[in-house]
């Protein structure tokens, strides 16, 4: 641990650091899916059709959004979420298909210190529990520390939201602790839980999540071979 002139305990020196970029892209492009800058004449009603195909509106639930009763609704909720720079929304686009599925942010921009956070994720079952779904977060995170040199990558969500929890720690994320008490949310109380994803890490999760969207790794149908947890372990053996 460095220590300064009078002998106390600092932080390691970052002698090369430069603030990170704000994101600006226009579109992300993968294997399984793209991402596009939210565009509600494009997007509105192909995602309000996707997300009407769930059965009831539980995935909205942790959501500080939603459900949407209608698409006049939820064209709205798009207009004003589109016209913001912070969050950064963009509709995921499924490969196959074309059209759009699902809804994801890069918020709390912080470049001058190298922190941004992923939020707003609001996946329909069109597009849940696929290889599309993971290639999204993948393709974000690599934008935010290849592209924006970002140094740290944010995930957080209600701490009763299990499969959020769940996803974090699939996706690499390390759990840091839960902030009681600290949004009021839909008339409720939220305890936040807190997640990361650090630029020194970024190399091994990076490398798992390529491995793991090898065309190898997927049947004809599109389901997946090994998890991504098999993937994360390849990467750190010797």
């Amino acid at each position: 641990m460095p220590t300064n002139d009078y002998g106390q305990s600092v932080g390691d020196p970052l002698p090369d650091w430069a603030p990170a970029r704000l994101p600006e892209a226009l579109r992300l492009e993968g294997q399984h899916c793209n991402l596009e800058r939210l565009d509600p004449d494009r997007h509105a009603a192909e995602l309000f059709a996707a997300f009407s195909s769930a059965s009831d509106g539980r995935d909205w639930t942790y959501m500080p959004v939603g459900p949407f009763d209608s698409f006049d609704d939820y064209r709205v909720w798009a207009e004003d979420a589109a016209a913001q720079t912070d969050p950064r929304h963009y509709a995921v686009i499924a490969a196959p298909t074309g059209r759009a599925v699902g809804t994801l942010s890069l918020m709390r921009h912080d470049p001058a210190n190298g922190v941004i956070e992923v939020g707003y994720v609001a996946f329909s079952p069109l597009l849940q529990r696929t290889a599309a779904a993971t290639e999204a977060q993948y393709l974000l995170m690599r934008y935010a520390f290849d592209d924006l040199g970002y140094r740290r990558y944010e995930w957080k969500c209600d701490a009763l939201n299990e499969p959020s929890r769940r996803a974090a720690a699939r996706l690499g994320f390390t759990y840091e602790g839960t902030f009681r008490q600290a949004v009021v949310t839909k008339g409720r109380n939220r305890d936040t839980a807190w997640f990361s994803l650090l630029d020194g890490e970024w190399p091994h999760v990076r490398r798992a999540f390529e491995s793991w969207l090898e065309r190898s790794n997927f049947t004809p149908e599109g389901r997946q071979i090994a998890p991504l947890r098999a993937a994360q372990t390849k990467t750190l053996s010797p």
